[in-house]
């Protein structure tokens, strides 16, 4: 197995989005209030050239296998920043690479002096959970921010 990890491009666009959507259909996570349905799906680089935000791609042989990134999400505490969009395609899942890219977002966020990071997820994505729980990730009692992601009912927040 061979994996890299680097800053996400332009022309990763519609292959993230199609790895996305591909996820959440296979989870039958693909509903309203979930990135699902976000129009700023199909064009991630745009939305990660904001200040305070990267995404990261994962690539497993060459070929582009998921991503994550964190973002400054409106309304989140001084000092917070969102993990988001974390996804990986089936043939990328265990063998570590979801761990490795949540690892560059918590070295980067850290490096943009964010002292937290908050991630909201749903209960079809239990593997994912429980990887969050590992990583130090607690639950919280409701959402933070404005992410406009009314689907996901599960809100965690890490320490970094």
């Amino acid at each position: 197995m061979n994996f890299s990890i680097r800053k996400l491009k332009q022309a990763d666009n519609a292959i993230i989005a199609s790895i996305i959507r591909a996820v959440l259909t296979e989870f039958k996570a693909n509903k309203p209030g979930t990135v699902y349905y976000d129009p700023t799906t199909d064009d991630l680089y745009t939305l990660f050239q904001t200040t305070g935000a990267v995404y990261f791609i994962a690539t497993l042989n060459g070929k582009v296998a998921g991503g994550s990134g964190i973002f400054p999400t409106a309304g989140l505490p001084a000092g917070c920043c969102e993990l988001v969009k974390i996804y990986l395609s089936a043939k990328a899942r265990g063998k570590g690479i979801g761990k490795a890219l949540m690892q560059h977002c918590f070295a980067a966020a850290k490096e943009m002096g964010y002292a937290s990071m908050y991630l909201e997820t749903m209960p079809e994505l239990s593997t994912a959970v429980g990887m969050y729980e590992q990583l130090g990730f607690k639950y919280l009692d409701g959402p933070l921010g404005n992410s406009g992601h009314f689907g996901c009912d599960i809100w965690m927040k890490k320490i970094l």
